[in-house]
């Protein structure tokens, strides 16, 4: 009789249950506490399906900064503490920098190639190299601002012709920006094939990193199950979520290539990277670096940005206020740009309270020891997952008073008072898995935020001359999170600043 790959499957999924049944042994110190659990299925009803980062911050008040649960036979533990996390992830980085297998999103949708799933090792460093290199220093970035300052002007007159689509114009000019960065390519303006084809992947894969969305990421043996068997349905899904991501990370080297061929490539990333002599590993992995670049650092850009404008439209007051300091500082007779940015504190708050109160990443990506450890006197297990809850830390109000007012004073310091804990301790990742593009995305978003302010009133919506009650500031709880839909109303600030706006 034939063995099947059916047969392997589920031979599969019984070792692995036996495992998990068999696994439990003594170690040298204690586990961290946590949720107690039931038999055999240990904390597995325990874990939320919804808002995860809520129900961890609860856990760390009622058992400490360190929490362990455990389900399937996996062990997850669970830092509620910026300095905690600090201590493990980035002191204690050679062990805490690997990542756990995401099935789904890695494995069958492709994903495990870009730099955020790849495992420390050569390529790893590769990756990272090859992105330092373009936008891992101040200087690097500073070359930058001439296309920065020149992609938001082009952002401030798509929101002066189309001020109702804001989140699409923020989309585009973030796409822009890092397309240009990246393989000096310009998209079109209004709607662009690479942008939206970029816009899809990461549709899909904030779909298939939906904790416990799919049953394979919970039974990994799942995965050997043939296409046609009743349930396996996803298959079919992480075969064309695949070959979209495979296409991401094609068509924009493709145009690369061409252009070198023809002697007409803007400088680029991929362009100072590409010659006669690449190996096709160096090939490959400046594919992939680029995918990660761009990918990673669109959809995360366009998050805090949308963000500035939900904010200022329910918070007026911060805007004047804002707005006093740029007509003071610039004027009315330009833009600002990044020259002015070390005499405009307050602009600068903004910033740090929107990567705060908006939390791009509310759970980071996880991380995953490669040994154990034993840390402030707790067990933590090899191949535990690691779960920052960096929503928890920049809404702890033991550390940020009243945390869900947007208030930018928090960040500048006054007489008796020092400024709260700068959001970048934790909103950008930690160790070496820190977000490689944090300065490109921190230059972007200052552009956006000082230029729009310097020349738009945002407002609440006014509907039969009745000013709209404002929105309620709501975030979609997704592994990368953004304003759910909001209504304002955005217009020039005067005469002078439509003419600053439409100046060529």
């Amino acid at each position: 009789m034939s063995i099947t790959l059916l047969d392997v499957a589920l031979a599969g999924i019984v070792l692995w249950l036996v495992k998990i049944i068999f696994s439990s042994k003594r170690h040298p110190a204690p586990l961290p506490p946590g949720p107690k659990g039931l038999p055999l299925l240990a904390n597995l009803l325990d874990l939320p399906q919804k808002e995860q980062w809520r129900t961890f911050a609860d856990w760390g008040r009622k058992y400490g900064p360190i929490v362990h649960v455990r389900a399937l036979g996996q062990s997850f533990i669970i830092l509620n503490d910026v300095r905690v996390a600090g201590d493990m992830l980035d002191k204690k980085s050679t062990i805490y920098s690997d990542r756990p297998v995401f099935v789904m999103a890695g494995e069958l949708t492709g994903w495990k190639d870009t730099l955020v799933f790849t495992p420390p090792g050569e390529r790893f460093k590769e990756y990272r190299k090859y992105l330092h290199g373009t936008m891992g220093t101040r200087s690097a970035i500073e070359k930058l601002n001439g296309l920065f300052e020149t992609e938001t002007q082009a952002f401030l007159k798509r929101v002066l012709r189309k001020p109702e689509a804001i989140a699409e114009n923020i989309r585009d000019t973030a796409g822009s920006v890092i397309l240009q960065v990246t393989y000096g390519y310009k998209p079109k303006q209004d709607q662009d094939d690479i942008v939206d084809l970029v816009e899809i992947a990461m549709r899909q894969f904030t779909e298939v990193m939906e904790p416990y969305a799919f049953l394979v990421d919970l039974i990994p043996p799942l995965r050997y199950v043939p296409r046609w068997f009743p349930g396996a349905g996803w298959k079919k899904k992480a075969e064309y979520y695949h070959a979209t991501v495979q296409r991401m990370a094609d068509v924009p080297l493709q145009f690369v290539r061409k252009q070198m061929s023809e002697g007409v490539a803007s400088p680029s990333m991929v362009s100072s990277l590409l010659d006669q002599n690449n190996t096709p590993e160096q090939e490959r992995n400046i594919k992939w670096a680029s995918a990660s670049m761009y990918s990673g650092g669109s959809d995360t850009t366009v998050s805090a940005i949308h963000t500035f404008f939900l904010a200022m439209t329910v918070y007026p007051e911060v805007q004047r206020k804002a707005q006093a300091e740029i007509d003071a500082v610039v004027g009315n007779d330009r833009l600002p740009t990044f020259a002015d940015r070390a005499q405009l504190p307050y602009v600068e708050a903004i910033i740090s309270e929107i990567l705060r109160w908006g939390t791009v990443a509310p759970l980071g990506v996880p991380h995953t020891l490669s040994k154990y450890d034993i840390h402030n006197g707790y067990f933590i297990p090899e191949g535990a997952i690691v779960l920052p809850n960096v929503k928890g830390m920049l809404h702890n109000p033991d550390v940020y008073p009243d945390p869900w007012n947007f208030k930018p004073e928090r960040f500048i310091a006054a007489e008796g008072k020092p400024a709260e804990q700068d959001p970048r301790s934790c909103c950008f990742g930690f160790g070496r898995r820190i977000c490689p593009g944090l300065n490109l995305a921190d230059a972007t978003v200052w552009a956006s935020v000082a230029m729009s302010l310097a020349v738009f009133d945002i407002q609440r919506k006014v509907v039969d001359g009745v000013e709209v009650v404002p929105p309620e500031p709501l975030f979609e709880d997704e592994m990368i999170s953004h304003p759910t839909p909001f209504g304002c109303t955005i217009k020039p600030r005067s005469a002078k600043a439509e003419s600053l706006i439409l100046a060529d």
